[in-house]
């Protein structure tokens, strides 16, 4: 199974100015993470961002800040550890409009909804600390029937244990495992594309 640009949805978790500096590898996963929000803004991949407790570790990192600007990216500030717990999972699925209409107009079983309007359900996941925050909303997105494709190489924890645990809970759980480049190429599906030299830009 591929991820399937047309259903899938970009969440950056907590990549912020007092978290990375202790996070293992923490210079090469905020450089996947901007690539990911880089993507998103290239391909029109719909991108949110969270930032835990912001007032006590700040923002995000400047570089990211200005990669989820240009992806136009809705950043939930959030003191429970799993987004979905703050109102995330109502971002990413939000209730479907009312259907206008007389008294005649079809019953609700019968609605079709409007092309292009259904919810993607595919959620591209990366974040910090993968044993935390990260964890707790995968899971959560998971338990929501979300699929769940989880960035390794843009995540991390404080050690490497506890980033490798979290990856086998997540595993274990049915979250998809895989990497910036993975999602790349699985998002373009062929050198033909027309963002594929743009998006090999990116990558490099």
């Amino acid at each position: 199974m591929l991820l399937d640009i047309e259903d899938s949805q970009l969440v950056l978790v907590d990549y912020q100015v007092r978290l990375m500096p202790a996070m293992f590898e923490g210079s090469a996963v905020v450089a996947n993470a901007v690539r990911l929000a880089q993507l998103a803004a290239l391909l029109q991949v719909p991108c949110y961002a969270t930032e835990q407790n912001p007032s006590k570790l700040g923002g995000s990192v400047p570089e990211l800040a200005a990669a989820l600007e240009q992806a136009g990216a809705r950043v939930l500030s959030k003191m429970q550890f799993s987004a979905v717990e703050e109102g995330l999972g109502e971002w990413l699925r939000p209730e479907p409009k009312p259907v206008q209409g007389n008294a005649r107009s079809l019953p609700k079983h019968l609605q079709k909804p409007p092309p292009g309007s259904e919810p993607r359900g595919t959620i591209v996941l990366a974040g910090c600390e993968a044993h935390v925050c990260l964890l707790q909303t995968a899971l959560d997105l998971l338990e929501d029937e979300f699929e769940v494709w989880v960035v390794t190489d843009a995540c991390s924890s404080r050690t490497e244990r506890n980033r490798d645990a979290a990856f086998d809970r997540l595993a274990g759980a049915g979250a998809e495992l895989v990497t910036t480049e993975m999602v790349a190429f699985e998002w373009i599906r062929t050198a033909e594309h027309p963002d594929f030299r743009a998006m090999q830009a990116l990558i490099k």
